[in-house]
C-alpha cells in the first residue's frame, strides 16, 4: 500500500509545475491524440518521464523538472511547453489550453484505455464520464511533514483568490454556463475533490490517506483530488486550484504566488511557539494569530464566489469580519509577499471574459484559435 512517507519532506521552496492541455486538430477542435503522443512516438528528451495523458484521449499532461531556483521557472516552463508543441505538430496535432475546451462534447470523445482510468470510470460512473477538465498544479517543496500539513491547512483561504484570478472556463459541453470557472464545478462532482478539511498533524493526514487506500475508496494516493494536498510522495504542498492557461505568463504568476504563500506560511509555522494552538482551542481567531481553523463550509462559499464571479468576486475575510474585494486582496498580497504576477493578471482581461468577448465578436473558430499554444 503505497501512501508515501514523512521522510520525503526534505526540501524547502523547490517548484514543480504540472499542466493539463488539450490535443486539438488543425481547426483547434478536440481530437484523440494521446495514444500517439504518449505511447507511439518517443517525445523530446525534456518530456521523457514527464508526459502523460488524462482520462480523455484529448487531454495530455506535462511536468517540469524540479525547479531549484524561482528564477529558473520561466525557462523550464517554456522549454516543456515548446517541446510539447513541437512533438504534437510532428504528428499533425496542435495544443490548446483552458479550464475546459468550449468545443469538447463529453459524449462524443474517447476515454483512455489505461486501467487506472477504466477503474475510475467503473467506480465513479457519470461524474467521471463527463470530466473534460484541465487544470494547473503547482508543487512547492516543504522540509517537514507536520509543517506541510499545517501549510496546506492555512493556504486553503487563499485558494479561491487563485481560482478567481485563473477563471478561464465559461463554456462546457458547447454552451455558456454563466460561471467564470465551470471547470471547478464540474471537477468537484467527483469524490475526494474540492476544499479539504483541516488536519491536526501529519499523522492525522497519513491515517486518513491510509484509510482511504485500505478501504478501497481510492486506488492510489493520486486519487485524493482536493484543491490542495500534502503530496506524501514528492514531499510538497500541491496547489491544484487554477484553471488551465494558454498564456505562460499567467502560469508563472500563479506559480510565483503559490510558492510565496507556501514559503510565507512555512515561516509563520517556524516563528510560532505553538502553531497548532488555534486548532486545539476551537476559539474564534484573534488578530495576529498564525492559524485559522476555518470551517470547510466557509471556504466552500468563497470558492463558489470565485467560480461564479471570477474577477468580480468578494470573499469572506480570514477573520470572518465582513468581506473583501478580490482587487484589495491582490494589492495586499503583492505588497506583503513581494510578488507582482497576480497583480498583472488582475489588471488584464480575465480568461473567461476574453473567451466570451472573442466568441461574441469573432465567432467560435476564433475562440478555438485563441486557446492555442504557440511554439518558438
Amino acid at each position: 500500500m503505497d501512501s508515501g512517507s514523512a521522510t520525503n519532506f526534505t526540501e524547502m521552496g523547490t517548484l514543480g509545475i504540472e499542466e493539463e492541455f488539450f490535443v486539438v486538430d488543425d481547426r483547434g477542435r478536440p481530437t484523440a491524440g494521446t495514444d500517439e503522443l504518449v505511447y507511439e512516438r518517443d517525445p523530446p528528451e525534456i518530456l521523457e518521464g514527464r508526459l502523460d495523458h488524462e482520462l480523455f484521449k484529448f487531454v495530455i499532461e506535462t511536468q517540469t523538472p524540479k525547479i531549484e531556483r524561482p528564477a529558473d521557472a520561466r525557462e523550464s516552463l517554456l522549454a516543456v511547453r515548446n517541446a510539447l508543441v513541437d512533438h504534437a505538430e510532428a504528428g499533425g496535432y496542435r495544443i490548446a489550453a483552458a479550464g475546459l475546451h468550449p468545443a469538447a462534447k463529453w459524449r462524443e470523445l474517447e476515454h483512455a484505455e489505461k486501467p487506472r482510468y477504466r477503474a475510475q470510470l467503473d467506480r465513479i460512473q457519470y461524474p467521471q464520464h463527463r470530466n473534460t477538465t484541465a487544470g494547473l498544479h503547482v508543487h512547492v517543496g516543504v522540509d517537514d511533514a507536520d509543517k506541510a500539513v499545517w501549510v496546506a491547512n492555512e493556504i486553503r483561504w487563499y485558494l479561491p483568490v487563485m481560482l478567481a484570478l485563473s477563471a478561464n472556463s465559461p463554456y462546457w459541453n458547447g454552451h455558456d454556463t454563466g460561471l467564470q470557472s465551470a471547470r471547478a464545478k464540474i471537477f468537484e462532482a467527483l469524490p475526494n475533490t474540492g476544499m479539504p478539511t483541516c488536519f491536526d498533524s501529519y499523522e492525522d493526514f497519513e491515517a486518513f490517506e491510509e484509510t482511504m487506500l485500505r478501504t478501497d475508496s481510492i486506488n492510489d494516493r493520486g486519487e485524493l483530488w482536493y484543491d490542495v494536498r500534502p503530496h506524501t510522495g514528492h514531499g510538497t504542498v500541491e496547489v491544484r486550484t487554477p484553471d488551465g492557461q494558454a498564456d505562460p505568463e499567467r502560469v508563472l504568476a500563479f506559480a510565483e504566488y503559490a510558492r510565496a504563500l507556501v514559503v510565507d506560511l512555512a515561516e509563520r509555522y517556524e516563528d510560532s511557539a505553538d502553531p497548532w494552538s488555534a486548532y486545539r482551542s476551537g476559539r474564534r481567531p484573534r488578530r495576529g494569530d498564525p492559524a485559522y481553523r476555518h470551517r470547510r463550509e466557509l471556504l466552500d462559499e468563497n470558492k463558489w464566489r470565485a467560480m461564479r464571479y471570477g474577477r468580480e468576486a468578494s470573499f469572506i475575510r480570514r477573520d470572518r469580519e465582513g468581506t473583501v474585494e478580490l482587487g484589495e486582496v491582490v494589492d495586499r498580497e503583492c505588497d506583503r509577499l513581494g510578488v507582482s504576477g497576480i497583480r498583472e493578471v488582475y489588471e488584464a482581461e480575465s480568461g473567461a471574459d476574453r473567451q466570451r468577448r472573442i466568441r461574441d465578436e469573432e465567432g467560435v473558430e476564433a475562440l478555438y484559435e485563441s486557446l492555442l499554444l504557440d511554439g518558438e
